[in-house]
């Protein structure tokens, strides 16, 4: 697996306590930006992680902001994107089951370090169980047309 992961200034801190937590479990990743708490526009955080996973170079993404719905919002403009903004560790397994969501929104100002980790590290493990739910998702990306 290899994670592409971003944040804003909002995320910053969070964002870098998943980064441990992504190397204490050995999955590799690349940190698009930002890398200091000066403040930057989400949505090009958004664009730089969610193209890439969308093009196949990136497994999964993680993006954190303040409170996770700005940068999800625009993640999700992107043809091939299912970000989900989870604050709970069901959700996280819910959305990964279900909805094979390939892109993680969480916000910094909403949760903690220690939930923010149980959450990705849920969503990380958690596969699409596919079936009805593959129908289902093959309507979502219908709707991208």
């Amino acid at each position: 697996m290899l994670v592409a992961i971003g944040s804003d200034h909002g995320g910053f801190l969070l964002k870098e306590e998943i980064k441990k937590l992504l190397a204490e479990e050995n999955i590799a990743f690349e940190d698009f930006g930002t890398h200091s708490i000066a403040s930057v526009d989400y949505p090009d955080i958004a664009k730089k992680v969610g193209e890439a996973v969308a093009a196949g170079q990136y497994t999964r993404g993680i993006l954190i902001c303040g409170t996770g719905i700005g940068i999800s919002i625009a993640a999700n403009k992107i043809k091939g994107i299912r970000a989900a903004l989870c604050h709970d560790v069901f959700s996280a397994k819910m959305t990964r089951e279900h909805n094979d969501t390939n892109v993680l929104a969480m916000g910094e100002r909403v949760i903690g370090p220690g939930l923010a980790r149980m959450i990705v590290s849920t969503w990380l493990a958690t596969d699409f169980v596919g079936g009805r739910h593959g129908d289902r998702v093959a309507k979502i990306s219908q709707l991208e047309s």
